[in-house]
């Protein structure tokens, strides 16, 4: 076969899974677990990095299936609401249009066999040409229907500056609870023709975008600054901190460990948790929903960390009739499906087990009323202005008859910055 119609093949098997796969953070095969994707500046920062830089982004994942596959991953260009933008591979990228990840080790001295993998991108084979939203897809046998894995990464040229603060609610009934967003944007020489229609903003708490918003219309223009300071946008519950575990060792309790049974695989039952929807807030670090996989007897987390069952149990004081319980954090992408639903026993509480590996690991719980059918965050967590959140401001710019959207400007702000 010839490389053009090789080129052509591929470009229409992308887009064909384009059309039925989500362009979300997702896990198609429940063998792969352990799933990171970060800066390589950082461990574990958000997955941005400046066009035409030297700065990469990471992928780390584990096959429980253990031995060699034949894995392949690609990069797609999206607008800022995550669907494609229909371009042609050579519109965003410099080089060839997928590579193979030819990085992995096998684990070592683990009840759980396990083959890591990496792959760092940009690269000489992968390589953005404009900025803007992009997913990579991971797939098996140079088959993109054969999906594995999706991430969600960025890519930013910086042509506008943004600054802001978080202050708590106009709304004095929300004062106590509540974490607004005020911003601005200075977009300098841009050629912004409609500020409402050529550039619009999405804030997200602790890079979780399905809690995220855009905002389309500035308060008011100054010049070329657009405030965005409106009493009804960007505003958004303080929540409280995540809760932890930490499995560094299992050979000793930590603080939220109750018993640790080593026999051909690690079982590792935590205390009870309780509900934390409590009148006042109680400081507790946390590391904003992340996990790290970590292994303090060993020398190599990414190859020596072991997996165990992890055991939760909430005691609520809800019913299972009343609705559902679900246990989420950036381990399982923050997703309520029947893996992260709790079950419920006689003894009034919610429960369920894990496959994790060792580490610390940040979570909370959710409740799905029967009722509302919607995602509450706060009822077992409590809800919190003096909760420390870290909010990302981004900004998307849609160039007079361009075809797609670019990412030109982004900034992290907390909640504890004074």
């Amino acid at each position: 076969m010839n490389k053009h119609l090789a080129f052509i093949m591929l470009f229409f098997s992308l887009n064909s899974i384009a059309q039925t796969a989500p362009f979300d953070n997702n896990i198609y095969n429940p063998a792969i677990k352990t799933v990171e994707f970060y800066n390589t500046k950082k461990e574990p920062s958000f997955p941005i990095v400046n066009l035409n830089s030297a700065e990469q982004v990471q992928l780390a994942f584990d096959d429980l299936r253990g031995g060699v596959r034949n894995y392949y991953y690609s990069i797609e260009h999206c607008d800022g609401d995550w669907n494609s933008s229909n371009l042609s591979p050579t519109q965003y990228l410099q080089n060839f249009t997928e590579d193979k990840i030819i990085d992995y080790t096998y684990s070592s001295a683990t009840f759980q066999k396990y083959t890591h993998y990496t792959v760092k991108f940009p690269n000489e084979y992968i390589k953005p040409k404009i900025s803007g939203n992009y997913i990579l897809r991971v797939y098996e046998d140079d088959d993109p229907t054969k999906l594995i894995l999706t991430r969600r990464f960025y890519v930013l040229s910086t042509k506008v500056t943004v600054s802001g603060e978080v202050v708590a609610s106009s709304d004095m009934d929300k004062r106590a609870h509540d974490q607004k967003i005020n911003f601005q944007i200075d977009y300098g020489t841009l050629k912004v023709q409609n500020p409402n229609t050529d550039i619009r903003t999405w804030v997200m708490q602790n890079q979780r975008n399905e809690t995220g918003s855009f905002t389309t219309q500035p308060q008011y223009i100054r010049g070329s600054q657009l405030i965005y300071g409106d009493l009804s946008t960007n505003e958004f519950p303080g929540g409280n901190e995540f809760r932890h575990f930490d499995t560094r060792s299992l050979k000793l309790n930590s603080d939220r460990v109750s018993h640790i049974y080593r026999d051909t695989a690690n079982s590792v039952v935590l205390l009870t948790d309780m509900s934390r929807n409590l009148p006042n807030y109680t400081f507790l670090y946390d590391n904003d929903g992340q996990f790290y996989p970590l292994n303090q007897d060993g020398t190599d987390p990414t190859i020596d960390a072991d997996y165990a069952h992890m055991f939760f149990s909430l005691a609520a004081g809800k019913a299972s009739a009343d609705g559902s319980a679900y246990i989420v954090g950036k381990f399982n992408d923050y997703k309520l499906d029947e893996h992260s639903k709790l079950d419920y026993d006689d003894k009034g509480k919610f429960y369920t087990h894990l496959f994790l590996k060792q580490g610390v690991y940040d979570y909370q719980y959710v409740w799905v009323d029967n009722a509302t059918k919607k995602p509450d965050y706060t009822f077992f967590e409590g809800n919190y202005f003096d909760t420390e959140n870290k909010y990302q401001v981004l900004v998307y710019y849609h160039p007079p008859a361009a075809q797609w959207e670019e990412l030109v400007g982004y900034v992290v702000l907390s909640s504890t910055q004074k």
